[in-house]
């Protein structure tokens, strides 16, 4: 839902309103492009994120059942409205190969335009 506007001032400059829509971010990291796809893919085709942003290979380095483990990665950021990430989040869950998956998600403070594409993105299709 839309923040209460701000003002913002720039030296000599009457004061401004700019209003800002929150958007969720979830982040996850899968382990291979072919897994990343599957994911954006069925996140984007559900309407469950507007956008699914590939971060890229990565290195990670954990604690697994005892020992450290490493390997390389794909981290997937996932951008959606605050009414699907609930949504979202278990799709992930459910459709990832990891026992444990990371999930992280976090609220942004997004520009209008961005956070108004984002909420019609992932309004949930009308069947009639």
């Amino acid at each position: 839902m839309p923040r209460s506007p701000r003002p913002l001032l720039c030296a000599g400059a009457k004061p401004e309103f700019v209003v800002t829509l929150n958007v969720t971010l979830m982040l996850t990291t899968v382990p291979d492009e072919d897994t990343a796809e599957k994911l954006a893919s069925g996140a984007l085709a559900q309407r469950l994120a507007a956008c699914v942003t590939r971060l890229g290979a990565v290195h990670s380095e954990y604690h697994w059942q005892g020992r450290i483990e490493s390997g390389e990665e794909v981290q997937l950021l996932f951008k959606t409205s605050p009414a699907r990430a609930a949504e979202l989040e278990q799709f992930i869950q459910t459709e990832h190969p990891y026992e444990t998956p990371e999930i992280l998600s976090w609220q942004a403070a997004a520009s209008n335009a961005y956070g108004q594409w984002v909420d019609a993105e992932t309004q949930r299709p009308i069947h009639v």
